[in-house]
C-alpha cells in the first residue's frame, strides 16, 4: 500500500507543478492585456515620381511619334532602323522596337505609311473652304 500512496503523492506533486506553471502564464497574459493598445497609422500613399530635369524643356516634351515625324519630314522615306539611328544621333536613347511600335501607331492614325520597307509621312489634306 505504501507504493500506491507514493504514486498518488508523486502525481499530486506533478499536477501542482503544472498548476503553478499555468498560474504564471495567466499572470503574464493579464499583464499583457493591461498594456495600452498600439496606435496604428494608415499606410503611406504612393510617392510622387520625380520629374526628369532637362536643360531644354521642348526636347523633354517631345514624344517619340513627334521625333519620328520630324525625322521623316527632314529626311524623307526611311526604314525603321534608319529612323532610330537619326533619333539616336540627337542624343535620345531609343530602340528599333520602340520606333517600330510608334510607326505602327502613326499608321493606324493615318499619319504615316509604309511602302517597300520605307516609311513616309502622309501628305496633309487641304480642306476646301465653303463660300
Amino acid at each position: 500500500m505504501d507504493t500506491s500512496l507514493e504514486l498518488i503523492r508523486a502525481k499530486i506533486a506533478e499536477l501542482e507543478a503544472k498548476i503553478a506553471d499555468l498560474r504564471i502564464a495567466e499572470r503574464e497574459i493579464r499583464a499583457l492585456e493591461k498594456l495600452p493598445a498600439r496606435k496604428t497609422r494608415p499606410a503611406p500613399g504612393p510617392k510622387p515620381k520625380p520629374k526628369p530635369e532637362a536643360s531644354n524643356q521642348a526636347e523633354a516634351r517631345q514624344t517619340i511619334s513627334s521625333a519620328i515625324a520630324d525625322v521623316l519630314g527632314q529626311q524623307g522615306a526611311l526604314s525603321a532602323a534608319e529612323i532610330a539611328e537619326h533619333i539616336r544621333a540627337t542624343g535620345r536613347d531609343i530602340s528599333n522596337r520602340t520606333v517600330s511600335f510608334s510607326l505602327q501607331s502613326l499608321k493606324k492614325r493615318g499619319l504615316a505609311k509604309s511602302a517597300k520597307g520605307k516609311w513616309t509621312l502622309r501628305k496633309a489634306r487641304s480642306r476646301r473652304t465653303r463660300s
